[in-house]
């Protein structure tokens, strides 16, 4: 049964699919974030419409979609049609009919959590870089020169952070980071390819970096992932 996967307050992320706007419209490569409110049946459940900056996002009634639930069973995925969409107790709520049967995700197109936690980071050298691809990572030290940042949001594919000095594009970096887990702490130590910099418009001087994982224990990436889970759970439980 569907409530075997998946429950009311799961998140769950929308992507469209099909002809249903051209190829330039926004809203077709965008991803919105929703949450399930009810599951009516195997092959139908309800969801919030999204918001997006305080608005309601009009999601077509016969739009085709993408979903990927964020339960505590993992990650789940199918396809969907919008059936219908109505408004219940100032609730905006959309109807969709699961049109594929739902399947573990594999491809890991992660959730990105926001948070603030230290960041520690510098270049990697073409030596290490060569040691890595090689699978001989006792070859590599990080060492003590590294740069501190702020990680402003992770996933178990990259992270975001923000930082006084900048990377270029498409450098590789070691990174290492510390999740709160109780009274054990652990450090998490990644290689990473720098994928966009930005500096911020409201704080110059500042610039985001956009990062992706390519070299990190799948252990340390699953206990990232659980992290992400366990702190979205207590979020919605204080919401509730």
């Amino acid at each position: 049964m569907l409530t075997d996967y998946i429950a009311p307050g799961n998140r769950v992320e929308l992507k469209a699919t099909g002809k249903m706007w051209m190829d330039d419209d926004a809203r077709t490569k965008h991803i919105y974030m929703s949450k399930i409110m009810d599951i009516t049946s195997d092959d139908r459940i309800e969801i919030l419409m999204p918001f997006e900056k305080g608005k309601i996002v009009l999601l077509p009634v016969d739009g085709e979609y993408s979903l990927c639930f964020y339960s505590t069973r993992g990650l789940y995925q199918c396809f969907a049609r919008i059936a219908d969409r109505y408004r219940s107790d100032n609730m905006y709520i959309l109807v969709l009919d699961l049109t594929s049967e739902l399947s573990k995700l594999q491809r890991r197109e992660y959730y990105r959590f926001s948070c603030a936690l230290e960041l520690r980071s510098r270049l990697c050298t073409k030596e290490e870089l060569d040691a890595f691809e090689k699978n001989r990572k006792y070859l590599f030290d990080p060492g003590d020169n590294l740069q501190k940042s702020v990680v402003v949001d992770i996933s178990g594919g990259g992270l975001r952070f923000v930082a006084n000095f900048h990377y270029d594009e498409e450098s590789t970096i070691y990174c290492s980071y510390r999740l709160p887990s109780g009274n054990n702490p652990k450090d998490y130590e990644m290689i990473c390819n720098v994928l966009k910099v930005q500096e911020l418009e409201s704080r110059p001087g500042l610039f985001e970096h956009r990062i992706q994982y390519i070299f990190i224990d799948e252990n340390s990436r699953e206990d990232i992932i659980h992290f992400i889970f366990e702190e979205e759970r207590k979020i919605r439980k204080k919401q509730t």
